[in-house]
Formats: C-alpha cells, sequence, structure tokens
C-alpha cells in the first residue's frame, strides 16, 4: 500500500509504563503515519517528571484536554482524532463518553480488565461513547479477553470497529512460532487504520 498524504491528526497518548518516545508509541506511530495520520505524542504529567506513580485519572484527563485544546488551535483546518495506547487510550475514551468532541478514537490495545482480573471490567463509560472507533487488540492480550470485549461492545451505539490482531499480545508483539513477524503485525495495522480513516 502505498503512503497517504496526513488526512487526520491523531493525538496518542502512551500507556501507563511507557513515555511518548517509547518502542512502542514510535511503531504505533511509524505504523500509522503511513496510513494517513499526523501523529502527534505527548506524555503524562508524572512521565514529564520522571515518575513512575500514575496520575489521578482527574489529573490525566484534565492533561489530554490541555492537549486537545493546543492542538485544535495548531492544526484548526484538521480533522482531530484522539486515542493512544492501552491506558493512555481508556483515558480519551472516557474523555470520549464525558462528551469531549473529536473525529473519532483510535485505540490500542485497550486495558479491557487488570491482567488475571477479568471480573474487573472497565466498560461502564463506553455506551455513553457516540464517535466512530477503531479498536486494535491482540488475541493473547492478556488485558483484553476477546469474548469479555465482544459482550461490552453489544451495548455500545456508537459505529465501533474492533480489529483483532491474531496471535498478538498486548505489547503488539507475535511468537516466532506463529510464522509472522511483528512487522507483519504493523502492516497488519496500517492497512486497518487506512480503511478506517477512508470509511469515514
Amino acid at each position: 500500500m502505498s503512503d497517504l498524504r496526513p488526512q487526520a491528526v491523531f493525538l496518542c497518548a502512551h500507556g501507563a509504563g511507557g513515555h511518548k518516545d517509547d518502542a512502542s508509541m514510535r511503531r504505533l506511530a511509524a505504523a500509522l503515519e503511513p496510513a494517513g495520520f499526523d501523529v502527534v505524542r505527548f506524555n503524562f504529567p508524572y512521565r514529564e517528571k520522571g515518575s513512575r506513580r500514575i496520575d489521578a485519572p482527574d489529573v490525566l484527563k484534565d492533561a489530554f484536554r490541555l492537549q486537545i485544546d493546543s492542538t485544535r488551535k495548531l492544526k484548526s483546518k484538521s480533522k482531530i482524532f484522539f486515542g493512544g495506547r492501552s491506558m493512555g487510550g481508556r483515558i480519551a475514551s472516557m474523555l470520549a463518553a464525558d462528551g469531549a468532541a473529536c473525529d473519532g478514537l483510535l485505540l490500542a490495545a485497550y486495558p479491557l480488565h487488570p491482567a488475571g482480573k477479568p471480573e474487573k471490567l472497565r466498560t461502564a463509560h463506553l455506551p455513553a461513547i457516540r464517535c466512530p472507533v477503531l479498536c486494535l487488540n491482540g488475541t493473547r492480550d492478556p488485558l483484553c479477553e476477546r469474548e469479555l470485549m465482544e459482550e461490552a461492545l453489544k451495548s455500545v451505539r456508537a459505529p465501533w470497529t474492533m480489529h483483532w490482531l491474531e496471535g498478538a499480545d498486548h505489547s503488539f508483539h507475535v511468537l516466532k512460532s506463529s510464522g509472522r513477524t511483528d512487522a507483519d503485525l504493523d502492516a497488519e495495522v496500517r492497512a486497518a487504520a487506512a480503511r478506517w480513516l477512508s470509511s469515514l
């Protein structure tokens, strides 16, 4: 697939243990930019301070809102999408559920539940989302059991595109024995994102 000129800005937040320039974030950006996204990455306050102690949810949401406002001023003529990896995507989905305006959500490795605790679902806000959603999760992700996600989506009215990455874990890595490579996975992410963006 040939690279597409940026059609939209994607404001991308990192996972709980990561930061804006970690390998997973750089890899995600590299997969999405040829699909038509101008990817803007940022750090939550605790990572800006060099801490690993995660900020309270309200602090994370406020920081994300500031990034949204800043991006809108700089990219006033662009479509704005937001989301991110794992926790970053979850915070973005909470903002969308709260009514924050966006052209769509792009969630990578959505943390449906804590590892080993499938009973603690992070789904209460999902039915309030109204914008288009692309959610990319691996079939080996211990934070997102497929059956539980598919059951949760039955109560979601938003146009939600669920794309399962066969054999991928939470970090979007595949086993060598699978016959696939991480590069194959990145190409699949790129193609799925390009199809979704072109359909909106």
